[in-house]
């Protein structure tokens, strides 16, 4: 997981300090695509994936529509750019095919966005920082969503971490952690604002009591080894291994196994696996995919390693907690609920560590491997 030496923006934090926030976050994006020259930024690298120069853009819309326009109540910079960098109404499909900003005009964009709510900032203060911290966030989490377009192509930054790394303490320790049937509080605490350690999206909350049966979870990511080992001893010929839905999404594939999948030391975790692909492995050693309850339960009650390498699928469908409440829009996770979404947990070393908490809810479909994820065994004890 890439670190990062940003905090959660606390109660005493000044404006002064936000500013100084988003800068860092700004600078992290500019380094993550500065090797790149125009044509490979307004290109479509993926038909799963926007033009890098959109993602760009959408970052600055979506600054301005929360710092600048809701927050500090002015107009938009440029409402005629609303609708196309807006993720819902220019959906990954066709933001290859509208007018989109080049890549000169897409940069004097964001930095005079960034100008106007860096003097907004200063001037009308953050309030209880709510705001500010969803949009630090935001941009973090599409830089991810870019080194995945660019590990597509081929064009990771040499400087970035090029895939998962050997977890820590991986020789030690035994290959399963039990744990007992019980209760455990389950999500984000709080209000979720963001002038606190509670800062959470709206999906992580209520927090809510769970009761699980008794299990155990493998206390490292499946490896490379173990997914070569899957792969070449008939993995993807198995029929028993896998699901209805898994084998019928296999007979699709003009390739099997993505060409990245398997590759770099055989301790480090395993990446760019479908829930699909991630569920037959379980199944082929006997195991399953642990629930999100039952990670979550592990990840802050058990010595579970290599925690922030890879997402880590779970058999979990995205839905609301008990006592959802949308906030502060819909869209952010209401309208993914129950739409077959699976979620994943733990981060990656594309994701920040600002994001990645013991709670945040990744998700995508069973079927996407563009994103940096595989999978820990669990099984019922």
């Amino acid at each position: 997981m890439v670190e990062s030496a940003i905090k959660t923006i606390a109660p005493e934090v000044g404006a002064q300090d936000v500013v100084a926030d988003l800068e860092e976050v700004r600078a992290r994006t500019h380094r993550l695509v500065g090797h790149l020259g125009a044509a490979e930024l307004e290109r479509v690298h993926s038909p799963i994936m926007s033009p890098l120069v959109w993602d760009l853009a959408h970052i600055a819309a979506y600054e301005d529509l929360w710092l600048a326009h809701r927050h500090a109540g002015v107009p938009l910079l440029r409402p005629d750019l609303a609708a196309v960098y807006d993720a819902f109404e220019t959906p990954r499909a066709i933001r290859g095919d509208v007018e989109l900003l080049d890549t000169a005009a897409t940069l004097a964009h964001m930095a005079q966005v960034r100008e106007r709510v860096r003097s907004l900032t200063l001037e009308a203060g953050v309030g209880d920082g709510t705001l500010h911290e969803m949009v630090l966030r935001h941009e973090l989490q599409h830089t991810e969503t870019m080194l995945q377009t660019l590990s597509i192509a081929g064009l990771l930054p040499p400087e970035w971490p090029q895939g998962p790394s050997l977890p820590a303490g991986m020789e030690a320790g035994p290959e399963w952690l039990e744990l007992e049937a019980g209760s455990f509080e389950m999500g984000a605490g709080g209000a979720g604002k963001a002038g606190s350690v509670d800062f959470a999206y709206d999906n992580e909350r209520r927090r809510h009591r769970v009761a699980l049966d008794a299990f155990r979870i493998a206390r490292l990511p499946v490896s490379n080894a173990q997914w070569r080992q899957f792969r070449d001893q008939g993995g993807y010929e198995r029929r028993e291994w896998w699901s209805d839905a898994g084998w019928a999404w296999l007979q699709e594939l003009e390739s099997a196994a993505d060409p990245r999948a398997g590759l770099g030391e055989d301790g480090a975790p395993a990446c760019h696996l479908s829930f699909h692909e991630a569920q037959a492995m379980a199944t082929s050693r006997g195991a399953r995919l642990p629930s999100e309850a039952e990670w979550e339960c592990a990840a802050t009650t058990a010595a579970l390693a290599g925690v922030g390498e890879v997402w880590e699928w779970t058999s979990s469908e995205l839905r609301a907690y008990p006592g959802f409440v949308a906030h502060p829009y819909r869209e952010y996770s209401e309208v993914f609920f129950d739409r077959g979404y699976r979620v994943l947990r733990g981060g990656s070393f594309a994701a920040d560590r600002r994001v990645a908490t013991r709670t945040f809810r990744n998700w995508d479909l069973p079927q996407r491997r563009q994103i940096f994820a595989g999978l820990r065994l669990a099984t019922d004890l």
